[in-house]
């Protein structure tokens, strides 16, 4: 193996941006978040029915054994709302409840799929649409699964826990600091009653909650959203870093921050039998989806991630999640379809290559005239 292929490899096993650090202050105080669990805003439990879910009985019976949990990271420029906005990060966590090995998926936000009923958007704006069940439900829609808990929180939380552990370490360019300081600094003091100051030039810094968040944001180098995705990677290994030394007290701080900036489906019942077991978890793996994709602007529907073919991604999704390969629904063929014959891009047209399956790994994209549409723009 190549070393960028074992460098590739082994930030892909790095957890996923701050959906995941709940996961992480649980693992290390245990049942101590017992006590914690009063202040989760939950919206109670999902029926099957209100989520879309679609599965042959082969299928179905394969799911059984796994749990699947939607994780979405609120893009709403209004902290604690969770019923709305577009839905900057979006992660799928698959557990295997025999062995207790996790799998994450993070499903590209600026991804065409069917949103709602006969609407064609970027997966992101499913949750401005339609809330948390919503979002749900284009999920299970569009990729053949059967979600029916989530656990959502907004850019506010990245901000507190980062300041908690007293800031993280990046080292950051001219360019990355000049998109901080014009874009992203002043807007998220604005919605986090933070007072956080813009930095001079590009250098290693360690930098607080509001400057960490900013970075995350990045979307205007080269690399796109897939940079940007590579850029929350890195500042949630610093954070799990400086957690991992920090007291128990910080940890518990942690705890306090995080679950006050948590909306779930969760009761506090489903929470505890879910933290009762994370000592035996193990992450086995972490991915970006779709495998494989062309990008493009698309008119009115702006700059997209389009899935090449959909129905092929859902089965290798599937193949990666649950060692099977699954049939699609009717539903998948009929949205895969459309979206090939909406966009042009079809398995032979695939620009962007990234498959965990088949061992590619060409992570470059050519000239296709793809660009990065505003933050917070759901067209």
């Amino acid at each position: 193996m190549s070393t960028k292929r074992r460098r590739k490899s082994k930030r892909n096993k790095i957890i996923l941006f701050v959906c995941e650090l709940i996961v992480l202050v649980v693992l290390l105080v245990g049942l101590n978040v017992y006590s914690k669990m009063g202040k989760v805003e939950s919206t109670g439990e999902i029926e099957e029915k209100e989520v879309e879910i679609e599965l042959d009985s082969e299928t179905a019976e394969v799911l059984k054994g796994y749990t699947n949990i939607a994780l979405f990271g609120l893009d709403n420029r209004e902290t604690g709302r969770y019923d709305g906005g577009n839905s900057d990060c979006i992660m799928i966590a698959s557990i295997n409840n025999d062995t207790k090995q996790v799998k994450l998926v993070s499903v590209y936000r600026d991804t065409f799929l069917n949103v709602k009923e006969d609407t064609y958007n970027k997966i992101n704006s499913a949750y401005s649409y339609g809330g948390p069940k919503g979002a749900i439900a284009a999920l299970n829609k569009n990729l053949n699964l059967d979600i029916v808990n989530y656990i959502s929180v907004d850019f506010g939380a990245l901000v507190e826990a980062v300041d908690l552990l007293d800031g993280v370490e990046l080292t950051l360019t001219d360019q990355e600091v000049q998109i901080m300081n014009d874009n992203y600094i002043d807007e998220i003091n604005q919605v986090t009653g933070h007072n956080s100051s813009k930095l001079s030039s590009g250098g290693t810094y360690t930098v607080d909650g509001v400057q960490a968040l900013a970075y995350c944001r990045i979307r205007y180098t080269a690399g796109d959203d897939f940079k940007r995705t590579e850029r929350q990677r890195n500042v949630l290994a610093k954070m799990i870093e400086k957690a991992k030394g920090s007291s128990i007290a910080t940890v518990s701080s942690l705890i306090d921050t995080m679950f006050d900036e948590v909306s779930t489906s969760y009761t506090s019942g489903g929470l505890l039998e879910l933290a009762s077991n994370v000592m035996d978890y193990e992450l086995a793996d972490t991915h970006g989806w779709p495998f494989e994709l062309c990008t493009g602007d698309y008119g009115s529907k702006g700059s997209l991630v389009v899935p090449t073919d959909l129905e092929t991604n859902v089965k290798e999704l599937h193949e990666y999640l649950f060692d099977e390969k699954n049939n699609v629904s009717n539903t998948v063929s009929a949205i895969s379809d459309y979206i090939v014959n909406y966009t042009g891009c079809s398995t032979s047209a695939a620009t962007r290559m990234d498959n965990p399956l088949t061992g590619d790994d060409n992570t470059s994209t050519t000239d296709t005239g793809y660009v990065m549409p505003e933050e917070g723009d759901a067209e």
